[in-house]
């Protein structure tokens, strides 16, 4: 499941309207919101967080909510009385700090909860089976880490997340977004500390294959164009690389690479080939002259030359450097922020190369 982050009082409810709509036709289906509400301005926040709901609801989306004790009173309600919520379109609680067994233990029989998965213990959690925790109801949702240097490692991760499943738990984890990223720090938030300068679609797809995750959100409050389309590609199931052209190609090599190509089912070790391109060389007597025959670096975007005899006008990606070879054209490279997106072009996997401007 995919899903993303807002904030009341940080966005207007017009604001958060048009950026939900947006990703849930992308396939995004969760929304998280923090309700950490200031004395002074009670009236606006219930506003806001019942509009929330309303839009959560009609999309048929899941709202899960972080909220303090004093936050719910100042709401108007209780623990005993925190399940009303539902009415108001949150599906669930997520419970940290200051929350006690007990009253986790009963609102896991009313409502869905998120329990911290970054600091819940073998004993904590014992001990709430025992008081009679309603496991079906209760997730394990990650914290994100908004101060560099602070974020989760792989190892402590994924030793945490098997256990939280052996135990009969689904696991969320939260990506850095790459636009309106949320203050005080502005530094992205993420909950690995490895994906804090990493593409959301980039830090997606790692934690998709590797991270033992059933839930992935934005922390952020926003991403780019380039990273929407991205997810947006993802959904017909390719992955869209942005590509820097050498502005020496001449246009018929740039047409040949660009749009959408799938990768050989037998794998290359050292390259992507695209299945697509071997028909190039058989449209009339058409030559592809040599030209930037130069060292391929992980990332280049190349076409065989004449010089390949049959193989001319393969497109390939290299995934390792490579060194220069007469019968092979460099087109370009992927963007650096992209390059981590190769490992995840499997044998049969579509791939788009979209060619950015060199202006």
């Amino acid at each position: 499941m995919l899903g993303i982050s807002v904030y009341i009082g940080e966005q207007s409810v017009e604001e958060q309207s048009t950026y939900i709509k947006k990703m849930n036709e992308k396939g995004f289906t969760s929304i998280f919101t923090s309700l950490h509400i200031p004395e002074e301005d009670p009236a606006m926040y219930k506003h806001q967080l019942q509009a929330l709901g309303k839009i959560a609801k009609q999309l048929n989306m899941e709202l899960m909510v972080d909220i303090s004790p004093t936050s719910l009173i100042t709401l108007g309600f209780d623990w005993e009385t925190a399940s009303e919520l539902v009415n108001w379109g949150l599906t669930g609680l997520r419970v940290d700090y200051g929350i006690d067994e007990d009253t986790i233990v009963y609102l896991s029989k009313e409502m869905k909860v998120a329990l911290n998965a970054s600091t819940l213990t073998p004993h904590v959690l014992e001990t709430l089976k025992q008081k009679g925790l309603d496991i079906s109801m209760v997730e394990a949702w990650h914290n994100f880490y908004p101060r560099p240097e602070t974020g989760i490692g792989w190892d402590d991760f994924i030793k945490k997340n098997r256990w939280l499943k052996q135990e009969g738990l689904s696991v969320m984890a939260f990506i850095p977004g790459d636009e309106k990223l949320r203050g005080p720090i502005f530094a992205t938030l993420p909950t690995l500390e490895a994906h804090r300068s990493t593409s959301p679609f980039a830090a997606y797809l790692e934690l998709s294959h590797k991270g033992m995750v059933d839930k992935i959100l934005i922390g952020d409050r926003g991403v780019s164009d380039r990273t929407f389309e991205q997810f947006s590609g993802y959904q017909k199931n390719e992955i869209l690389l942005h590509v820097t052209p050498n502005p020496a190609i001449p246009q018929l090599g740039v047409d040949l690479v660009k749009g959408t190509h799938t990768n050989r089912v037998d794998r290359a070790r050292d390259c992507i080939r695209s299945v697509e391109s071997r028909q190039y060389a058989s449209i009339g007597a058409m030559k592809i002259v040599p030209v930037n025959c130069v060292e391929r670096c992980i990332g280049s975007i190349t076409i065989d030359n004449e010089h390949y005899q049959r193989y001319q006008g393969e497109v390939q990606i290299t995934t390792r450097d490579l060194p220069k070879d007469r019968r092979v054209n460099v087109i370009g490279r992927v963007v650096p922020q992209d390059r981590m997106l190769l490992k995840w072009i499997a044998g049969g996997q579509r791939f788009t190369i979209k060619l950015l401007s060199n202006d």
